[in-house]
């Protein structure tokens, strides 16, 4: 598995689009949005590490690898039909170890799975 440039939520317009009319939850450390796309053959994912809970700029990097990795070797939790953008922001104080980061991401995609299929129903 891999994650390519598609997979990656980039464009302000979408961004903006996914904070404002994205439905949300929390599950320790993620706050997951998450809103249905169209057209687009792949989930496009954003990650978020804010620079309110760590300063250093190496450890915001060091998380966000972390989670993208964890996300990468997951991503086939959440094969639906309809494809979304998602947006992950970590929210815990403690830079947390790559099999605890990637412990809570496969709740976290479980959890999604389980809201999607509803929504799709």
């Amino acid at each position: 598995m891999t994650f390519k440039k598609s997979e990656r939520l980039s464009h302000k317009k979408s961004i903006q689009e996914l904070f404002t009319k994205g439905s949300s939850f929390y599950l320790y450390p993620f706050k997951v949005i998450f809103s249905p796309q169209e057209g687009v053959p792949v989930h496009q994912i954003l990650i978020s590490v804010p620079k309110r809970n760590f300063k250093k700029a190496v450890h915001r990097n060091k998380l966000k690898r972390r989670i993208r990795e964890a996300y990468r070797l997951n991503k086939h939790i959440l094969d639906v039909g309809v494809k979304y953008q998602i947006a992950y922001i970590y929210t815990s104080k403690e830079l947390l170890e790559f099999n605890d980061i990637e412990r809570k991401l496969i709740f976290v995609l479980e959890r999604l799975k389980n809201q999607l299929a509803k929504k799709s129903e």
